[in-house]
């Protein structure tokens, strides 16, 4: 029973997807999830009772997925220089995102509520926690302020591939997007760890 469940879930989630790319979130109805996915409305309602909670359940995987993809590459790079943290960081979140490009956009769209305001911040603090994580092994570097930093480390890489994604995400600039994130967040950390060393040889000790 617990395996058919699961199965059943999984299908009706496949089925929102497909019935938001296809029709748009304000025309996405129970009804028309349920016949995408072959159950009845009633099966449907065992799991989700209303509209909102299909797409608030589409809009946490989605999130749940890139942030786990982030957090396992973050743990394969403790302990690595800070420049390949960063290749991998960024390969794996523009990646994640860029997989499915269409189901990205949609499903933000749909972000605009409390609920899923809140979901988003929970998905994005993981990434914040686990790149933090990962900073604090990069040999010979220090931050004076690392989940700030990790902060705006996050918050460059998603405004940079939000943008890319809202013109369209053309395979080229796609490629460029891999390339100059790299620089960019490359730039900022080590901009922010040389702030470190300067304060270290003026002879004052930087917050840990």
């Amino acid at each position: 029973m617990q395996a058919r469940s699961t199965v059943t879930v999984e299908a009706i989630y496949e089925a929102t997807i497909q019935v938001l790319l296809a029709v748009g979130a304000d025309r996405l109805t129970t009804t028309r999830v349920a016949e995408r996915a072959g159950v009845s409305v009633g099966t449907l309602y065992q799991y989700f009772p209303n509209k909102q909670s299909l797409l608030l359940s589409a809009l946490e995987k989605h999130v749940d997925r890139v942030a786990s993809v982030v957090e396992v590459a973050c743990r394969r790079n403790h302990g690595q220089q800070m420049s390949t943290m960063i290749e991998s960081v960024v390969e794996a979140f523009v990646d994640a995102k860029m997989e499915r490009s269409d189901i990205s956009m949609a499903l933000f769209a749909t972000a605009v509520g409390a609920q899923e305001r809140a979901l988003v911040n929970k998905a994005a603090k993981r990434t914040h926690a686990a790149m933090a994580s990962m900073l604090a092994t990069a040999p010979n570097t220090k931050f004076d302020d690392l989940p700030f930093t990790s902060l705006m480390l996050f918050s460059a890489m998603g405004g940079a591939t939000r943008a890319v994604l809202e013109a369209g995400s053309p395979p080229k600039m796609v490629r460029s997007l891999r390339k100059q994130l790299v620089l960019l967040c490359g730039g900022f950390l080590t901009s922010v760890a040389v702030e470190h060393r300067k304060l270290t040889h003026a002879g004052t000790e930087p917050r840990q």
